[in-house]
């Protein structure tokens, strides 16, 4: 099987430069191998007429063509890498970061819309669980109307019970608009929240507490 020339070189190759040194190393093979392509076609004539094997001579013209073929591709593809290649190596140090920024920012924009799909699925599992949430509450009004206190259903023991469970940690050095939005999903659950009104925790109980005198009477 005819290998690449130069092929060792053609892959190390990062720069212009690079690549104009080994495109004029497959000019020389290339003018190596139409050469030897004329040698050939002479060799074919003469043993055309016996002098020399016929069969062995087309062979070896037949690789000679597709080598000369794989060098001329090869030159092409070379050239076309030159002109998109940087000219220096202060310039093939930095494409090679580059690379890795643009792959970085692609999977960031997967990630936001993952975000994005994710925020509208809660939205929707929150509208579902607010219309049950009003069925359940008027059904238990009905029961209490009926003297059925039994049939009656905790949906604070049903929230609390569905919204248990581990949590991830936040990583270290979590950007000040993440941790704030985290705070935020975070708040939805915890005692006060949207979704769990109890009273924080320390907050009053029934309102701001009046002080007394010794004697009894309100200072305020």
């Amino acid at each position: 099987m005819t290998q690449i020339p130069h092929a060792e070189q053609l892959g190390k190759a990062r720069t212009a430069a690079d690549l104009v040194a080994i495109i004029a190393l497959l000019d020389t093979a290339l003018n190596d191998a139409i050469a030897c392509k004329q040698e050939l076609q002479q060799a074919e004539d003469r043993a055309v007429f016996g002098e020399g094997d016929l069969a062995a001579v087309r062979a070896a013209l037949d690789d000679c063509n597709v080598e000369i073929a794989l060098i001329e591709k090869t030159i092409e593809a070379a050239d076309k890498r030159r002109v998109g290649a940087p000219q220096n190596k202060a310039g093939a140090d930095t494409r090679a970061p580059g690379d890795e920024v643009r792959i970085k920012a692609e999977a960031l924009g997967e990630r936001w819309q993952m975000v994005h799909w994710l925020i509208e699925q809660l939205r929707r599992q929150l509208f579902e669980a607010d219309a049950l949430k009003r069925d359940i509450a008027s059904a238990n009004s009905r029961f209490d109307a009926a003297g059925k206190a039994d049939l009656k259903v905790n949906m604070t023991i049903i929230r609390r019970a569905a919204t248990t469970g581990p949590r991830a940690a936040a990583p270290a050095g979590l950007g000040a608009s993440a941790l704030q939005a985290d705070k935020q999903l975070l708040s939805l659950f915890s005692p006060g929240g949207a979704l769990d009104p109890r009273p924080a925790v320390g907050a009053p109980v029934g309102g701001a507490t009046r002080r007394f005198s010794v004697r009894g009477r309100s200072r305020g």
